[in-house]
């Protein structure tokens, strides 16, 4: 089991039982500057300071018994925010038709870094249509995805 899918079974138990949606996290091993980010949601409502505080109270708990992280690190709880990272099939679908950014593992047609509309979300793939040009991007190979906050 990889550590992502042991951070998953012990976090989403935890934060659903409060009320909240885990939307994602992130984990950036940096010895003993780690940090274990725990984006979080409340759906329809919006989540508030005392939320974050309340759900790090329990998933600190949960990961000083469980210890899946063996080292030293960090804890933060957020909202996913107006610029969310997206994590899962289901959260691109949310945004299809909106702006992303979007980085990649390896370069897409000469590219690694895309900004523009989500044009289509498949199985397998998220289509982005950038100055004329239509980019087919695998999930396996994206870094990174955030929403484009627009006024």
């Amino acid at each position: 089991m990889s550590l992502e899918e042991k951070l998953e079974g012990l976090l989403k138990p935890t934060i659903e039982s409060m009320g909240f949606e885990l939307w994602g996290f992130e984990y950036m091993p940096a010895g003993r500057h780690s940090i274990l980010r725990v984006f979080v949601e409340k759906p329809d409502m919006g989540i508030n300071v005392d939320d974050c505080a309340a759900v790090s109270r329990q998933i600190s708990a949960i990961m000083d018994v469980e210890d899946p992280i063996t080292s030293a690190y960090m804890l933060e709880v957020s909202s996913p925010g107006m610029d969310r990272l997206l994590f899962t099939p289901e959260q691109y679908k949310q945004y299809e038709g909106q702006t992303v950014q979007i980085r990649t593992a390896i370069g897409v047609l000469g590219r690694r870094k895309f900004k523009g509309p989500l044009t289509a979300v498949r199985d397998t793939l998220v289509e982005m249509e950038i100055d004329g040009e239509l980019y087919e991007i695998p999930f396996d190979i994206i870094d990174k995805t955030n929403v484009v906050a627009e006024f």
